[in-house]
C-alpha cells in the first residue's frame, strides 16, 4: 500500500476505530512529538465535521422535497378536470378566487 493511504488508514484507525488503551497512550505520544501528525489529525477531523454537517444538508434537502411532494395543493388536478368538463360542455367558467 502506498504511505500516503497507510497514514490515512492509520488516522482513521485512531479517530474512528477502536484502539486499545495502549495503543491510545502512545498515539497521544506521538501526537506530542510530531506537529505534522497533530496538524494531519485536526485537519482530518474537521473534514469529517465537514462531512457530517454536508450529510445532514443533504438530509434536510430530501425532507423537504418529500413534505412538498405530500404536503402540495392536491386540487390542480380536480381544478383542470373541471375546466376539461366544461370546456366539454361549452359552459362558461367561473373566475378562480384568489
Amino acid at each position: 500500500m502506498r504511505p500516503e493511504l497507510e497514514h490515512l488508514e492509520r488516522l482513521e484507525y485512531h479517530l474512528l476505530g477502536h484502539p486499545t488503551p495502549a495503543e491510545t497512550a502512545l498515539w497521544q505520544a506521538q501526537l506530542q512529538l510530531d506537529p505534522e501528525l497533530a496538524a494531519d489529525v485536526e485537519l482530518q477531523q474537521h473534514l469529517y465535521h465537514g462531512l457530517l454537517l454536508a450529510g445532514r444538508q443533504q438530509l434536510r434537502q430530501e425532507l423537504e422535497e418529500i413534505h412538498v411532494q405530500l404536503y402540495r395543493p392536491r386540487r390542480t388536478w380536480l381544478r383542470q378536470a373541471v375546466a376539461r368538463l366544461h370546456q366539454a360542455l361549452r359552459w362558461p367558467l367561473r373566475p378562480a378566487h384568489r
